[in-house]
């Protein structure tokens, strides 16, 4: 599928902060958007519009509000699944790992499990399409809580560009919905007071 790197780096592009690099990249993405499948660019399109016809103070504002403020839009793909825990130092590395086996690098300073870093190895290696499949979990619940956001449809575009989701998926999802990212139990005492 010649067109899947095309479509993960516009993605990630659109998904990133608005900084001034990022758009004067939006004429090009709107341009290219002819070329992907009409459910991939179908749901690009509203957002590159969108940071189109937008002020770039207002899109920053809005961006930070949107996931630095409210972790349930976190766009970090192992918080979904372990949280704030100790787990998810061994998930970072894996993923760490998959960059390091594609000779790939994560930019800006991001780390390696950020939906666009990931998005960015996936336009230039399978490695980044198998770790968005494993987690795709924390694009489910990502797209939920994005529900009302412009970028709820860069995350669905980026859904389209997986396979469909397992009935084991689509039930880890709603157990994650009703129970939240793990939580750290290391120091409590499960059995009570030790008095």
């Amino acid at each position: 599928m010649s067109w899947r790197p095309v479509a993960a780096r516009a993605a990630s592009l659109l998904l990133r902060y608005p900084d001034d690099a990022m758009l004067a990249a939006v004429p090009l993405i709107i341009d290219a958007l002819g070329e992907l499948p009409v459910a991939v660019a179908g749901e690009l399109r509203p957002v590159a519009a969108h940071r189109s016809a937008t002020p770039a103070g207002t899109l920053r504002a809005d961006y930070v509000d949107t996931f630095d403020f409210r972790r349930r839009s976190a766009m970090h793909l192992t918080y979904y699944t372990c949280g704030d825990t100790r787990r998810r130092g061994e998930a970072l590395a894996g993923f760490a790992a998959e960059f390091k086996a594609a000779g790939y690098e994560v930019v800006d300073g991001e780390i390696p499990d950020h939906l666009p870093a990931v998005l960015d190895l996936a336009a230039v290696s399978e490695a980044g399409w198998r770790l968005l499949v494993s987690h795709r979990i924390g694009l489910d619940m990502l797209a939920e809580s994005l529900n009302r956001s412009i970028y709820r449809h860069a995350v669905e575009a980026v859904r389209a560009m997986l396979p469909a989701p397992t009935a084991d998926d689509l039930s880890a999802v709603a157990t994650l919905a009703r129970t939240g990212p793990p939580a750290e139990q290391v120091g409590l005492q499960p059995f009570g007071s030790s008095r």
